[in-house]
């Protein structure tokens, strides 16, 4: 099943607002009105407004990098599902590793996230993905499966249209080492078949899988034509406009 790829860029903690402002609209103006494949960015929470201003009116959307899992009250530095609708995303980024690695993120924790995202009624992208010693131990396949299972718990067959999953090994993130094109597609076919089981065929056929991991302009279209492998979900690359361009505009 072909699927639209589906090409995303996660800014991290990085850029000042007239980088990021410059990034969007150099954005704007080259992939505005795309309609062969589905272009998002991710900004930092405090440049969120800004950009999704910068890019009204094109087929670009804006996401926020994480969220509360509560819906508004005493929880200081945090950020709401409804703040982020209110301000004009449209997704969010739930489970990243960063925030399961670096900040003890639960898959419970991820699930409740992605429950609070979804009733808000954003659209959400569900990180998966296993560190370096839970592939040399042959355990991928058991971690992103629990991670999918747990992180989709209470998910209807209904919503899943509003999601995506980030297959994104731990070891590949910001190191310069990439899974190849293989192993990528491995564990997306892995994925797939762990949706049809929670759900049925039509909706893990229809679910898009992105890779993410050090893509770049020079990887992109390898890793595209892996199996079951819809778009990618980039750091780095997505930071200046050239590289993230190469990136959307992979053939």
């Amino acid at each position: 099943m072909k699927r639209k790829p589906f090409l995303a860029g996660n800014w991290k903690m990085n850029l000042e607002r007239k980088s990021a402002l410059d990034l969007a609209r150099a954005l704007r103006d080259a992939v505005g009105n795309s309609s062969e494949r589905d272009v998002a960015v991710f900004p930092p929470f405090v440049y969120l407004d800004e950009v999704v201003r910068a890019l009204a009116g094109t087929s670009i959307k804006v996401g926020a990098q994480n969220l509360c899992d509560e819906k508004n009250g005493a929880f200081t530095g945090e950020i709401s599902a409804e703040m982020l609708v209110d301000v004009g995303a449209t997704t969010v980024l739930v489970g990243h590793s960063e925030r399961r690695h670096l900040y003890g993120e639960s898959d419970e924790l991820c699930n409740r996230k992605l429950q609070r995202a979804l009733a808000a009624g954003l659209n959400v992208i569900l990180c998966v993905g296993e560190k370096l010693d839970e592939r040399d131990a042959g355990r991928t396949e058991h971690v992103i499966g629990r991670q999918t299972t747990l992180g989709l718990k209470g998910v209807s067959a209904e919503q899943m249209s509003k999601l995506t999953i980030a297959y994104e090994p731990v070891w590949a993130i910001g190191t310069g080492r990439n899974a190849t094109a293989e192993q990528a597609g491995s564990a997306h076919t892995y994925l797939r078949g762990v949706l049809a089981g929670l759900y049925d065929e039509r909706v893990a056929q229809a679910l898009r899988i992105q890779y993410g991991g050090s893509v770049k302009p020079d990887n992109i279209a390898t890793l595209m034509a892996a199996p079951d492998v819809d778009g990618a979900l980039v750091g780095g690359a997505a930071l200046k406009a050239e590289s993230f361009l190469g990136i959307v505009r992979f053939k």
